[in-house]
């Protein structure tokens, strides 16, 4: 039986008085691509705060690869083969892209230069971005730093990737190349959590939607199923 390469197991984080997380668990398989969905504000970021080492929980255990890594720092975490984007993108803008790839590639996982160099190709490549590869980061557009962020993730060769609203701000044109990228992260074998609020990239990209609201976990199944649940309707679409 395969055994999931991630476990998020009833999970709680407090703010204060504030309850963002309560008792929240399910399974990540490798090769999914899991969906967190729920109102602004329902704990997702939050989630995956936990997940990466941002946020230490207050009950509960995150299970990666079988080793309980609860609590561990985010750089640690890194190394340990989870990567994450940000809502808000964080490039050091005073470098080219080429510059910010680098940097994760050859001192994060300690590549030589050369072999960074053909990885640096491939992934910009992917993500659309090879022809704004000695542009400034600071002179890119949001939808283009989105862009950027994700490379920088997947230069560490992760084995899980946790995306946080990598296509807002994009148009309706501009959809179809994000349900592309995805469709090829899971070709390179690289598990997927991702936070999205574009339906048509939660319809079309993910396996199995884990519904959020109020930090309590309302609903978890395919997204037809999840789209039709009376819960998920009232929450989300405030029917």
């Amino acid at each position: 039986m395969v055994e999931p390469i991630l476990s998020v197991k009833k999970i709680t984080k407090r703010f204060g008085g504030l309850v963002a997380l309560k008792d929240v668990s399910f399974d990540v398989y490798p090769g999914q691509v899991i969906g967190l969905m729920g109102p602004n504000g329902a704990g997702k970021t939050t989630l995956l705060n936990v997940i990466g080492g941002e946020y230490s929980p207050d009950e509960g255990r995150i299970i990666f690869k079988g080793k309980d890594i609860t609590n561990r720092p985010p750089h640690e975490v890194c190394h340990l083969g989870i990567a994450r984007t940000y809502q808000i993108p964080q490039p050091f803008v005073s470098l080219t892209l080429r510059e910010n790839l680098l940097v994760p590639a050859v001192f994060g996982r300690k590549l030589k230069r050369e072999v960074a160099d053909i990885e640096e190709d491939k992934i910009f490549e992917l993500v659309n971005l090879k022809e704004k590869k000695d542009s400034l980061a600071g002179e890119l557009p949001i939808v283009s730093l989105k862009r950027l962020e994700l490379a920088r993730a997947l230069a560490r060769k992760p084995e899980l990737i946790l995306l946080d609203e990598i296509a807002a701000g994009s148009t309706e044109a501009e959809i179809p190349k994000i349900l592309e990228i995805i469709n090829e992260i899971r070709k390179m074998g690289i598990t997927v959590v991702i936070v999205e609020h574009v339906m048509k990239v939660m319809v079309n990209a993910v396996d199995r939607i884990v519904v959020i609201d109020k930090g309590i976990k309302i609903a978890e199944g395919n997204p037809e199923e999840v789209m039709n649940d009376s819960k998920v309707i009232e929450a989300y679409f405030g029917a």
